[in-house]
């Protein structure tokens, strides 16, 4: 397969933190996403939900009684293509030419 083909099959996910108050309902979470990680001494966790069904995922979250506080990862916004150092080194040289 070509690497377009296999982008357009992925599904875009987003990821949600979520804080809780107790150790003994992480296993609701399982229901509402896939769970990737906990962290028991700050109390939350990460799943991760399709990135169509976020909006609805946080507002059933946020009505669960254990549930402190939900918040979306901002991650799939964020710009992740980066220059190179020998690239910005390059356009300095450029500058100092007077190209």
């Amino acid at each position: 397969m070509e690497e377009s083909e296999v982008n357009s099959m992925r599904t875009k996910r987003q990821g949600l933190i979520v804080w809780f108050q107790h150790m003994k309902n992480i296993k609701q979470l399982k229901r509402y996403g896939h769970l990737i990680a906990i962290s028991r001494q700050s109390k939350y966790a990460v799943i991760y939900v399709d990135q169509d069904d976020v909006e609805d995922k946080v507002t059933k979250l946020e009505s669960l009684p254990f549930i402190s506080k939900v918040e979306p990862s901002f991650k799939p916004f964020i710009r992740q293509e980066f220059e190179s150092k020998t690239a910005v080194k390059d356009k300095e040289y450029e500058y100092k030419m007077g190209i």
